[in-house]
């Protein structure tokens, strides 16, 4: 089964809280798929459910082509599943080599390990030994997505990855995704930057009020028509 992430009719909450209704979604092994919405209609929750921080409380969630049971928070990232999260959390008092390692915690077998994250970040290795915080806005990004690569994953989870970033950061970033996309992961991209979406996703879905609303390729899409869908 190619599926990498499935999740069918989801139903997730926080609580009592109840944040996605009935989310349908699949990522499939070598595709880049966006999934777009305004704030708060429940794009990281996606995201949570998978690594069973939000409680699933109807509906299927497969991870690897396997149906999971009660997710550990461990389970995804030892089923190739790896996450930068919005906000990057580089953890403070850590050099960039000790917060790369981190994401090396898993010992999934692959291509990355420090020295490739290097190649990718050359300015990483001239900063090896600085703390993660002291780094640029940029420069923290390219770390956290290091750190999710040092972790060998079959899918690469972006949480707006370019948020609070330079239009020639995001260009960068953007070449980096086609990279690895290119090289077998797959990417689930949870962006509002319509250049970025355009550049790196094949397909996309749009969320709104924790319903997938409308699916489908990006090819032959204008992809201003997502604009509305991103509009407060």
């Amino acid at each position: 089964m190619s599926h990498l992430i499935r999740l069918e009719a989801v139903h997730a909450h926080y609580g009592e809280a109840k944040v996605l209704h009935g989310v349908n979604l699949t990522v499939e092994k070598g595709s880049s798929v966006a999934l777009v919405g305004r704030n708060g209609v429940g794009k990281t929750t996606v995201v949570n459910s998978v690594l069973g921080v939000a409680s699933v409380r109807q509906g299927e969630v497969w991870l690897g082509g396997k149906k999971q049971g009660r997710l550990q928070h461990y389970s995804a990232a030892r089923l190739g599943i790896s996450v930068v999260p919005q906000g990057r959390m580089i953890i403070p008092n850590l050099t960039i080599e000790e917060n790369l390692l981190l994401g090396s915690a898993v010992k999934r077998k692959g291509k990355w390990n420090v020295q490739e994250v290097y190649k990718l970040f050359p300015i990483l290795k001239e900063r090896a030994q600085t703390p993660g915080t002291a780094l640029s806005g940029g420069q923290q990004q390219m770390l956290a997505i290091g750190r999710a690569l040092m972790a060998n994953p079959s899918v690469l989870i972006l949480d707006e990855p370019s948020e609070g970033l330079a239009p020639v950061i995001v260009d960068q970033l953007a070449d980096i995704f086609n990279d690895v996309v290119n090289d077998g992961t797959a990417v689930l991209l949870i962006e509002q930057n319509l250049s970025l979406i355009a550049r790196v996703a094949k397909e996309y879905h749009v969320l709104s009020k924790g319903v997938v609303v409308e699916s489908g390729s990006m090819a032959g899409r204008n992809v201003q028509e997502l604009h509305r869908h991103i509009m407060v």
